[in-house]
């Protein structure tokens, strides 16, 4: 099996937010899909450990905000890599409730859904959740993010909590299509592997990779993770050099 042929599946990326018992608590999510017209009903894929997951089972209400192509990745960061336990997600950010009172976040979000849950199935390691939608709106022409896009761009895995979770050691066993290893004397090719090795930051799980450096920093491409300024820092979480190692 090639879990490289997993990435050819297409997903965008969202928020999905709910309110229980007067909290606001939500997550990024890549799996959302529409899967009637008649009533309109999406359904979204929740792991059991995310803590929002829960709270959308209590409250029988979320919502989905579909972000943009340029949306924030220190929002992405925040909702994506951040536990609705441990910080108040929704304290920087825009929101509005239609219908069922779920927070809705306008930041970053070309449209959104408004959503009553109407079943729940249990399918291992994630919940199944799918409601009706009874509201929805389009903020912005702007693009979708797509999820293939923001991994290429920023050189991201998903999270363990995400449907689409594959672990690192399995893809790097697969050689991309039309890939040629350089032939390199031994000393130096285990030089040039130490220097140019990729660092992974685990906060976030964002992957810096110093043949491409990070231009969304200014980091020209070909540079070493140990020559990044020591004010560095995560693009997508803001968490300093300190919190990567090694992939």
């Amino acid at each position: 099996m090639k879990y490289r042929a997993f990435h050819k599946l297409s997903y965008g990326l969202y928020i999905i937010a709910t309110k229980t018992n007067g909290k606001n608590a939500g997550y990024i999510g890549n799996t959302v899909f529409q899967i009637t017209s008649e009533p309109s009903q999406i359904a979204i894929s929740c792991h059991k450990k995310n803590a929002s997951t829960q709270q959308i089972i209590e409250s029988k209400i979320f919502s989905v905000s579909v972000l943009g192509k340029n949306a924030s990745t220190s929002l992405i960061g925040e909702f994506g890599f951040m536990s609705s336990d441990d910080i108040d997600k929704f304290r920087n950010v825009e929101i509005i409730t239609a219908k069922t009172g779920a927070p809705i976040v306008t930041d970053s979000s070309v449209a959104w859904f408004d959503c009553k849950v109407t079943s729940t199935q249990d399918i291992g390691s994630h919940i199944l959740i799918i409601g009706e939608v009874l509201d929805s709106e389009v903020i912005s022409d702007e693009e979708p993010l797509t999820y293939a896009w923001y991994r290429e761009k920023y050189k991201m895995l998903s999270p363990k909590n995400a449907p689409t979770y594959i672990e690192q050691e399995k893809l790097e066993e697969e050689k991309t299509p039309n890939a040629e290893k350089e032939q390199k004397p031994e000393a130096e090719e285990q030089e040039a592997k130490s220097t140019m090795e990729p660092f992974i930051c685990t906060i976030c799980g964002f992957q810096y990779n110093p043949e491409e450096g990070d231009p969304t920093m200014g980091i020209p491409p070909g540079t070493p993770f140990e020559d990044l300024p020591e004010d560095y820092k995560c693009p997508i979480c803001n968490a300093g050099k300190e919190y990567f190692k090694k992939s």
